[in-house]
């Protein structure tokens, strides 16, 4: 260690740490030698030590990096740079599980993309031997994107590409059976066991997930970012003038204590509004009004200055988020998804949330703003029409924009005794995350107020002397801002079982959501599903007064249509 030292003064040691990219980091770990005191570099990345050494030397240490000792100068300005440890850089590029059968070999799920679905980039889910594997976990996220795409499939007369469909995102859509939490509960869990509607012989078994409701008048204070494409690819009705008329409904929202930046790319990236309070709505929208596409992509670089932006505003204990607004097309900078997410990946690790906003038709790039999403801790919804951003951002303000939980992962173990085998509806995962021996399940962020559903189709085991419940559930998470100590909620499931005919309106009604999504998957696991029973559930089910589940029905009555030509087609072309 060097160090000198100067009787009666006072000296202060400044810098500021940032990675190899240029990109600051916030929390770092910062040990002084002369005094083994630690301190923190803070949300813009700087430091700043009163010493009585005019020389002395200083050790970095943060989750992922190399620890750095340097000595330093009270005279000098430092910059730090720290290098990412390897291991770290694999694990931000690695394809993340959305479920995982435990102990279940990659051998074995390599089985399920073996045929008709080897080209496919979604492995839809198998059934599994309850004796063999009973415990199964799943990621919660509140991705909604899926539904809303497939609205804009069916509304341009046009087959849904079998991929596109995310039966979990279907079902999160329509936030369906909510329920509050007790009292300082985060979470809550409901159950229930009843036949499978596709396959009689089967059961269906719902595990319904609910998130404390936040008080919108006690909501911690945001610290926003918009980062709004520009580029020439915009310029379409449904692009960037969505997008404008989308974001002055979430300014409505906005109190004094809020604050807005907005940073655009295309043919430039530029700050637009450096951050303003939520009352100055006038100047805020007046920015809004003013953007015009234009230019090329360069979402590399938007992305790191909004980040920075954020970063250098950085609220504790508030919600500090970049909302990304795009048609996906990023051609200029970082173009390859594991760039792109690797560099979102590291922004995580600061506290800053991101949220998706996905428009577009064409060159709408689906898969890479979700993966964004996810490795960014945020969420992701698809803006096809006004009625949809008015959902998302001004009826779901607190849904969209506000964490209870991050992190969030769910285990449930079956008891073999009531269950002989399962399936997880929904939640397939990724072709290359199969593959990849190494990758693990990647909790997702959970929004106030949002109700969650995970369903399995079961089939039943000869029940013969049976004991104890029907399974085991515990939920995983963290608290928005403590990335260190996870929390449980658990719940057991007794076994119960519900006639179909008895069901609640709102399990009939998820019921029919997931024959639609089990249909428009073309799923070799339920091929018996016709549009006129999904359409007859829907029709029984559906609240009169809800106009989400009354566009429902006319969706599978427009798919019912654009199916049944298709199919005459085929038999047609088959004859001649």
């Amino acid at each position: 260690m060097v160090c000198s030292i100067t009787y009666g003064q006072q000296f202060y040691l400044r810098g500021e740490i940032k990675d190899e990219s240029g990109n600051t980091l916030q929390n770092v770990n910062i040990l002084l030698h002369s005094t083994g005191y630690i301190y923190r570099s803070g949300a813009d990345g700087s430091f700043g030590i009163v010493t009585s050494w005019q020389k002395d030397s200083l050790s970095f240490s943060f989750d992922g990096y190399y620890k750095q000792t340097i000595a330093v100068n009270a005279d000098n300005y430092l910059i730090v740079k720290m290098k990412m440890l390897p291991a770290n850089i694999s694990a931000l590029r690695r394809d993340k599980l959305i479920s995982l059968t435990s102990n279940l070999t990659r051998e074995s799920q390599r089985e399920w993309f073996t045929g008709d679905e080897t080209y496919a980039s979604i492995v839809e889910n198998r059934f599994v031997d309850a004796a063999k594997y009973p415990s199964t976990t799943v990621s919660l996220n509140i991705d909604r994107a899926s539904y809303s795409n497939i609205r804009r499939f069916i509304n341009m007369g046009t087959l849904v590409p079998p991929d596109a469909v995310r039966i979990e995102e279907m079902l999160n859509y329509f936030n369906n059976n909510y329920k509050q939490p007790e009292l300082k509960s985060v979470f809550n869990i409901q159950s229930i066991i009843t036949s499978c509607p596709w396959n009689q012989a089967n059961q269906l078994f719902f595990v319904n997930v609910c998130s404390q409701k936040l008080n919108l008048d006690s909501l911690p204070a945001s610290n926003l970012v918009f980062l709004i494409d520009v580029s020439g690819s915009m310029d379409m009705p449904n692009r960037l003038p969505l997008l404008k008329s989308a974001f002055k409904l979430l300014i409505n929202n906005l109190r004094a204590k809020d604050t807005v930046s907005i940073v655009v790319y295309g043919g430039l990236v530029a700050t637009m509004l450096n951050p303003t309070s939520g009352a100055e709505k006038d100047s805020i929208l007046r920015v809004i009004d003013e953007l015009e596409p234009g230019g090329a992509t360069p979402g590399e670089s938007g992305i790191r200055l909004a980040y920075r932006i954020a970063a250098n505003h950085f609220i504790k204990k508030g919600n500090n988020r970049v909302i990304l607004a795009t048609d996906g097309d990023f051609n200029v900078g970082l173009k390859k998804e594991e760039d792109l997410e690797e560099m979102i990946a590291r922004q995580r690790q600061s506290g800053i949330y991101l949220t998706c906003l996905g428009v577009g038709m064409g060159n709408y790039k689906d898969s890479k703003i979700q993966s964004l999403a996810r490795k960014g801790n945020g969420n992701f919804a698809y803006l096809d029409n006004y009625r949809e951003a008015e959902k998302v951002l001004l009826k779901e303000f607190s849904q969209t924009l506000y964490a209870v939980a991050d992190e969030v992962y769910m285990n449930i173990e079956f008891n073999k005794q009531y269950v002989k085998e399962y399936r997880l509806i929904g939640f397939d995962n990724k072709m290359g995350a199969l593959k990849d021996s190494l990758s693990e399940v990647e909790g997702g962020e959970v929004g106030s107020g949002q109700s969650m559903m995970a369903v399995f189709e079961v089939i039943p085991a000869d029940k013969k002397n049976v004991s104890g419940n029907y399974a085991k559930i515990q939920l995983n998470y963290k608290l928005p801002g403590n990335k260190k100590e996870e929390k449980n909620f658990t719940y057991e499931s007794a076994y119960q079982t519900t006639l179909f005919t008895d069901l609640s309106a709102s399990y009939k009604f998820s019921s029919a959501v997931i024959m639609l999504g089990l249909y428009l998957k073309q799923s070799s696991l339920s091929k018996e599903i016709n549009l006129n029973d999904v359409t007859a559930i829907a029709r029984q089910s559906a609240q009169q007064n809800n106009l989400s589940q009354q566009e429902f029905i006319n969706l599978v009555q427009q798919a019912k249509m654009l199916y049944s030509k298709k199919k005459k087609k085929r038999e047609m072309a088959a004859e001649n």
